[in-house]
């Protein structure tokens, strides 16, 4: 009789509300490392960029640097309690959480890169803050999944695979067309390819997480190739997010581009988990209009923060290579001294000095 009494609705919701709880615990430790690591990470592209070739330029000197590995291993475990955060709650209430790590970024950044954070600054790390509870008070609750073979339904769905061919069409674009041309003066095309393939990223991600899941709970998946398919996309994708991203910070200041990098990545996923998980099935209008807003507020935060940060003063080898040396040759002959350019063409019998003009 007692238990007759229980109602599975209300254990339902209770599991739920627990599964969100854990998640948002790992998301908000996950965004504690991730910040944390874009400062380390810049320090030591710093430090490899004064000895060798910058890595925007092309060059991995920063792989021999051990700042830059520490700020790595940072990211892996704020990414790991990220990826554990994925499996218990949905991407909606996970990832916009992520602007907990710029705040982190923007007040290390303001003590160890000396980037001012002043007081609109502030006010934006405010509204992340306020964004992101409301985010956490109305997100929705997790879909049950019972076989991989029902999250590889998902993905195959045709809305979802006009969303993968459409990412990967607009990043090709971008790493064959625009990196070469704009990659160096335009932070969107490198910030613009993380993103899109980031959203690509979380969902694989979610997808092996609920694998590991079941698998842990009894019921295996290993011997799914879905599983392996999944498994091997998300390599790809975060080997990918990982060589461009390095590419924006050495190239642009880190106060700019983690939020840039956030506000987009935080659009793209969200809206490719609406699509293959359907995070919004089943939810209250006034649930779905509070987690948009809370979004909207999230989002505001980083484009203030992005509006009060101030660039990276240009290094002295920028200065120069961004100039045309002229070469000026001064010709004695016959007693007489002239200049002559160098691109106009000299007597064959002269006593020449040659002189860089830097400035003329």
């Amino acid at each position: 009789m007692a238990a007759s009494l229980v109602n599975p609705e209300a254990i339902s919701l209770s599991a739920s509300f627990d599964d969100n709880l854990k998640g948002f615990i790992l998301a908000a430790v996950s965004s504690v490392f991730i910040g944390s690591s874009f400062i380390i990470k810049k320090l030591g592209l710093r430090r490899a960029g004064a000895l060798g070739t910058r890595a925007s330029s092309g060059g991995y000197g920063y792989l021999k640097e051990p700042l830059w590995w520490i700020g790595m291993v940072t990211m892996i475990v704020g990414e790991l309690s990220n990826f554990v955060a994925y499996i218990f709650a949905p991407a909606v209430l996970v990832t916009p959480l992520g602007a907990l790590s710029i705040i982190v970024s923007a007040i290390l950044a303001h003590f160890f890169l000396k980037e001012k954070l002043g007081k609109m600054g502030i006010l934006g790390c405010v509204l992340c803050i306020v964004g992101s509870v409301v985010i956490v008070l109305h997100a929705p609750s997790e879909r049950s999944l019972t076989s991989v073979e029902e999250i590889w339904e998902l993905a195959t769905q045709p809305a979802f695979l006009l969303y993968t061919a459409s990412a990967i069409a607009v990043s090709l674009l971008l790493i064959l067309y625009f990196e070469p041309r704009h990659g160096q003066t335009n932070i969107m095309v490198y910030v613009g390819i993380c993103s899109i393939i980031g959203s690509l990223t979380v969902m694989s991600i979610k997808a092996v997480g609920i694998a590991i899941k079941l698998t842990l709970e009894g019921s295996s998946q290993v011997a799914q190739f879905q599983t392996w398919v999944f498994v091997m996309v998300a390599i790809t994708c975060v080997i990918t997010q990982l060589n461009y991203l390095n590419k924006a910070l050495d190239t642009f200041n880190a106060a700019v581009v983690s939020p840039i990098y956030y506000a987009l990545f935080t659009s793209l996923t969200i809206f490719a988990s609406a699509i293959m998980f359907k995070d919004w099935s089943g939810q209250s209008a006034s649930s779905i209009v509070s987690v948009l807003c809370g979004l909207i507020v999230v989002l505001s935060g980083t484009l203030v923060l992005h509006s009060t940060r101030e660039r990276d003063p240009a290094s002295v080898t920028d200065i120069y290579s961004s100039l045309s040396p002229q070469v000026s040759w001064f010709v004695h002959m016959n007693g007489e001294t002239w200049r002559q350019n160098a691109d106009e063409e000299l007597f064959p019998d002269f006593d020449a000095i040659l002189k860089q003009d830097h400035f003329k």
